[in-house]
């Protein structure tokens, strides 16, 4: 199938295509008249590449998923270096959250201070 067809099956656009391609994640085979063709197996590959970059990971980081990509999950048995990256994505994630946790806590006890109790932020 070309650009066009696995952007429509996808939902993604033909830029991000080949930036997925640019970046070693979604090889193609170009025709004699040099469009790019994909084969079936693509449409999944794209849908576990978009499922891992709305979850955070980067394109660098999905290259570890590389084998596990055409599989329906890229959480699968068979791939347990993609187990040990969404460990580390997760802990990483949790992190984050302790420290803004911490930093919004600051902020709310430093504006109490100064105006008085505040009302429920959220």
């Amino acid at each position: 199938m070309r650009i066009g067809d696995l952007a429509a099956r996808t939902g993604a656009t033909r830029r991000a295509l080949r930036y997925y391609e640019e970046h070693g994640l979604l090889p193609d085979k170009r025709t004699p008249n040099g469009y790019r063709e994909y084969d079936e197996w693509a449409v999944q590959r794209v849908q576990n590449i978009r499922r891992l970059l709305s979850i955070g990971f980067t394109a660098e980081e999905i290259l570890h998923f590389v084998p596990c990509l055409d599989t329906v999950t890229p959480l699968d048995s068979v791939c347990p270096a993609s187990i040990e990256a969404f460990t580390r994505k997760l802990s990483a994630v949790q992190s984050t959250l302790d420290e803004l946790t911490e930093t919004r806590d600051r902020l709310a006890a430093l504006l109490e201070e100064s105006v008085g109790p505040l009302r429920a932020v959220g």
